[in-house]
């Protein structure tokens, strides 16, 4: 059984690797490689089973990806605008996807759910295109961004609220969509204004 035990190991970390060199696949479509690669049929650690249907795997981690993605863009805002809205905004940005990220790892750690360790590629350009911006530029960039990112992950938290399979992650789903209606309608006031 150790053996077993080992070999997988062993075989997952290079299979992350590979990935992770190969340039071809960023976190997230790793993780939820490694997660299809799981045995759904068992619950049991020993078999490392996970513990959910593969659509709610795939739902943590395309969450985990933007809740990640949400606290870093909101640090870089918090050291590249001078707007004090949208510095109360970026705070509130780090503060509760930063909670609701933690409550996602908690929720995927006790199904088996290997989760992204770093943003996607797409949150990574988005990142890096952010970062070569200034003042009234970035600001309208970032604003922009926002809306598009909490209009995103409003569908994504409604859609599993509604159809998901795993009570927990419906919990966490349905728990966590009022909280990013709210930062929506923050942020969409804000654009407003910088127009």
């Amino acid at each position: 059984m150790k053996k077993l035990i080992y070999v997988l190991a062993i075989s997952a970390t290079s299979f992350a690797f590979q990935a992770c060199n190969s340039g071809t696949k960023d976190a997230k479509e790793t993780a939820d490689s490694l997660n299809k690669t799981k045995d759904t049929t068992s619950n049991e650690m020993a078999t490392g089973g996970i513990a959910v249907d593969q659509s709610d795997a795939e739902f943590a981690t395309k969450a985990a990806v933007g809740g990640m993605a949400e606290v870093e863009l909101g640090k870089l805002a918090l050291t590249k605008t001078s707007n004090a809205q949208l510095k109360e905004f970026a705070n509130m940005m780090v503060n509760d996807h930063g909670k609701a990220n933690a409550e996602l790892m908690a929720v995927a750690k006790m199904k088996n759910i290997t989760l992204p360790g770093m943003v996607d590629e797409e949150h990574q350009k988005k990142m890096n295109d952010l970062q070569q911006k200034s003042g009234a530029d970035f600001d309208k960039a970032y604003t922009d961004a926002m809306v598009d990112g909490h209009k995103s992950t409003l569908d994504l938290m409604n859609k599993e609220a509604k159809d998901g399979k795993d009570a927990d992650l419906k919990s966490f789903a349905a728990k966590t969509a009022p909280v990013v209606q709210t930062h929506l309608d923050m942020i969409t006031k804000i654009q407003k204004t910088l127009k």
